[in-house]
């Protein structure tokens, strides 16, 4: 792990133009990496650099041209807003965007940010970020080098608890976003083979909830709860994991849909609240549950069609 700077200072010592670069070693694959690093629902659970700073999001638009906006707000201090645009995308390989910090709609910053990645051993994988930063005094650059890397010390922790699903399925966007929106719908294809769902309340939409039983092939009832945050119609829906209703935090997951050619590829993303849970469910068999569950929905669209 290396946090490098090269400053060139201004007059009386002020540091206004700085390149920051950062480097990260993760134990997780590079498309795991890739997704923690771009997808707005990760992105939001590792982008607050300390507890004392809470981070929301405005706008979340993942693509060149697209938008990230964001508040940090600090008790007693004024917000400072965030405006990202990205400029280049190469999945699993480069990113570079720009961001414009401002208070009080006053700009206090820009940055060009960089990120590279490629793999390591040990299916490990490697970050490199590089931060070129004009400010309008010294003090910035303090701040990025801090909240750059507490946020990717954030990242790595997040992507090594990460587990990742994906799977195409040969029907439009749109067949495949009905079917899991649908609340008449999702209850009839969710869960792994052999298991049913008793939904005791839906409701699909940003702050909505849905709570329901799993009902194993054995009987066995599995109570759960999904919380309903970010929802972007026929892109992507982002959930919080309980252990039944109102239980205590499993996971902040996401699902994502892609159409090209006919072909959906669906992501879908589960950032466990702990290592010792992200372990137990790899233990118990989580992504071959899940990419069962990914089945039954191909076979419902399928079937719909």
């Amino acid at each position: 792990m290396t946090d490098t700077p090269e400053t060139t200072a201004t007059g009386g010592g002020a540091s206004r133009f700085a390149t920051l670069t950062f480097e990260r070693i993760i134990g997780a694959p590079r498309a795991v990496l890739w997704e923690a690093w771009t997808a707005p629902a990760l992105r939001a659970v590792w982008a607050s650099p300390s507890p004392a700073v809470e981070v929301t999001f405005l706008q979340a638009e993942t693509g060149i041209g697209g938008r990230e906006i964001s508040l940090c707000k600090v008790e007693g201090e004024p917000d400072r807003r965030c405006d990202c645009l990205w400029l280049e995308l190469e999945p699993g390989s480069r990113s570079v965007n720009t961001e414009v910090v401002s208070s009080e709609g006053v700009p206090q910053s820009s940055a060009l940010v960089t990120a590279d990645f490629a793999d390591a051993s040990d299916g490990r994988s490697r970050l490199v970020v590089t931060v070129q930063l004009s400010a309008r005094d010294g003090a910035m650059e303090n701040g990025y080098r801090q909240g750059f890397s507490a946020g990717l010390d954030n990242l790595v922790s997040a992507a090594e608890r990460t587990m990742l699903l994906r799977r195409e399925i040969r029907a439009p966007r749109s067949a495949v976003w009905n079917a899991w929106m649908n609340p008449e719908t999702l209850p009839l294809w969710w869960g792994p083979d052999g298991f049913s769902c008793r939904t005791r309340r839906i409701d699909l939409r940003p702050g909505g909830a849905w709570v329901f039983d799993m009902i194993g092939p054995d009987g066995t009832v599995y109570p759960n709860h999904h919380l309903y945050g970010d929802i972007v119609p026929q892109e992507r829906l982002g959930y919080t994991l309980l252990w039944g209703e109102n239980g205590p935090k499993h996971a902040d997951a996401w699902a994502a849909f892609e159409e090209k050619d006919g072909v959906t590829t669906v992501t879908l993303g589960m950032v466990f609240s702990t290592a010792a849970e992200f372990q137990d469910a790899k233990g118990f068999g989580a992504v071959e549950l899940g990419q069962q569950t990914l089945g039954k929905l191909e076979r419902f669209v399928a079937a719909a069609r």
